[in-house]
């Protein structure tokens, strides 16, 4: 039987999360997922397999805009992205909710007000169990709870940096992390706070990833059927094009045809825009809910660098993402704009290194994010074999500048070489560029003008009375932290809207 009450696009943050959301309706669900069950195996801590051989990552095809093909670094399995992401599980700020001027325009405002999400924010950290403060970063939004799980404690390396920032006059906190951590009762906790967590999948699948904090508990629903190897390909409409009455799903070399009262898609940014324009008819000859021609533009991924400071001393951490710098966010005494955030990185290993081994001894990481421009002309449109084609230009260039800068100018004062900062990509082997996707959004934006947006403020589409888009798709900005705590309380709201229609 391929009728279904629900069929879900994407198994990762949104979609993931979605699906456990509905899980309890009784509603028959679909998940399709394009992946498999990501591999339990030695290999998932394995440095070289995962960093040097990129053995989690899919085999995809893109092309960027001057025609040359690239490599994304996507992950196609159960749980999505969230299976090799580093479960730093931020909320936006209030203020990225509203207009904000940035050195290269304005960041445009949500149709919804923070407050709104507000409430699927603590929803979402508790069935994630963020670890964290309230209080301690200057720019955090106002909570309805607090965090359910304690801050992860700094090692003592951490700890010091700290108590270093903090004498230095800034405002570091403890980081908002995702990972099944006990440290009151380490027998009893399934996370053993090792150093392979940021950009490696959990062996031991303590990490709160979609895979394992959503899906696999909603199929403990009769209700809920996942289906692996399932790359949904094209929506059917109806003759008017105002239902989307079949999902075409390739599988194991068959194509095959799945329908629901409701279809959802969270493929992930690019490749949400991907199927929509890939659904072309007659009725939405440019794409599927595509008459405002918003479909696939204003793709965003935050302008980010990855660097290591070198300290002075020794640095044994093992887990190492545990503290946050805000201090810049909105701007700094000398600069009116928005910089962005600081945040640490997984710990350097050796093995990531060419030749220059000894320096992950004494190296801390660091991971600087400023916000990217929702820019039209960033967009993503279908070569005529049907791969993405993603035209990218960066924003904000200026403000990742003064950020990079502020934090080289303090290093003096927090036991770091004040000479050296150094991208990390000058030695590990890939610059990863425009393939890193990680953090992607827009191309599907939600608004209450259907000239202009893609989706209702429900992120049901403005032309179709059944199709919706839960994942980073629907992002009108995308604020300068991490994205996917936002997708996963916007995929339990949308869950709300979606059962309250069910009955």
């Amino acid at each position: 039987m391929n009728q279904y009450d629900v069929i879900v696009i994407g198994s990762g943050a949104g979609g993931g999360t979605l699906a456990h959301r509905l899980a309890p309706s009784g509603k028959r669900i679909l998940l399709l997922e394009r992946g498999g069950w990501l591999p339990r195996e030695p290999e998932n801590w394995d440095v070289g397999a995962v960093f040097l051989e990129n053995r989690y990552v899919s085999a995809d095809s893109w092309v960027a805009k001057d025609g040359k093909a690239f490599q994304p670094q996507v992950h196609y399995f159960v749980g999505g992205a969230t299976k090799l992401y580093g479960a730093a599980l931020y909320r936006l700020r209030k203020e990225d909710f509203a207009a904000l001027q940035h050195h290269d325009g304005i960041s445009p405002a949500w149709p919804i007000p923070y407050e709104d999400l507000e409430p699927y924010y603590t929803q979402a950290e508790d069935l994630y169990r963020v670890h964290g403060v309230r209080g301690e970063d200057p720019t955090e939004p106002a909570a309805s709870a607090p965090y359910p799980a304690p801050p992860v404690s700094h090692e003592p390396r951490i700890q010091q940096l700290s108590d270093d920032l903090a004498r230095a006059g800034y405002k570091p906190f403890h980081s908002p992390c995702g990972i099944l951590l006990d440290e009151s009762n380490p027998p009893f906790s399934p996370c053993v706070r090792c150093q392979d967590c940021d950009g490696f999948p959990c062996a031991v699948l303590a990490k709160s990833d979609a895979d394992v904090i959503a899906v696999r508990p909603a199929l403990a629903h009769p209700n809920v059927t996942l289906l692996t190897g399932a790359h949904a390909v094209q929506l059917l409409t109806d003759g008017a094009g105002t239902t989307v009455t079949g999902v075409l799903v390739e599988r194991a070399g068959e194509r095959e045809t799945y329908s629901a009262d409701i279809v959802v898609a969270s493929c992930g940014a690019a490749n949400t825009a991907k199927l929509l324009l890939a659904s072309a008819n007659d009725k939405h000859p440019h794409g599927l809910a595509n008459g405002s021609d918003q479909v696939g533009r204003n793709y965003m991924f935050h302008n980010s660098q990855a660097v290591l400071a070198i300290s002075l001393e020794p640095n044994p951490t093992r887990y190492q993402k545990t503290l946050g710098l805000n201090d810049f966010y909105f701007g700094s005494s000398d600069f009116a704009f928005p910089l962005g955030n600081i945040q640490m990185l997984g710990k350097s290993q050796g093995a990531m290194f060419r030749g220059e081994k000894p320096l992950a001894a004494h190296s801390i990481d660091f991971w600087l994010m400023t916000e990217d421009l929702p820019l039209p002309e960033n967009r993503v449109t279908l070569e005529s074999d049907g791969k993405i084609r993603l035209a990218y230009t960066p924003t904000n260039e200026v403000p990742k500048a003064r950020l990079y800068a502020h934090l080289k100018s303090m290093l003096g004062q927090i036991g770091l070489h004040p000479e050296h900062l150094i991208p990390r990509n000058v030695y590990m082997k890939t610059d990863i560029g425009i393939a890193g996707v990680a953090h992607q959004a827009g191309t599907a934006r939600f608004g209450t003008d259907a000239a202009t947006s893609v989706l209702d403020t429900n992120c049901k589409a403005h032309e179709l009375d059944n199709l919706y888009v839960v994942d980073t798709s629907f992002f009108p900005s995308v604020g300068a932290v991490n994205p996917g705590l936002t997708a996963i309380a916007n995929a339990l709201r949308v869950g709300d809207h979606l059962l309250e229609r069910l009955r």
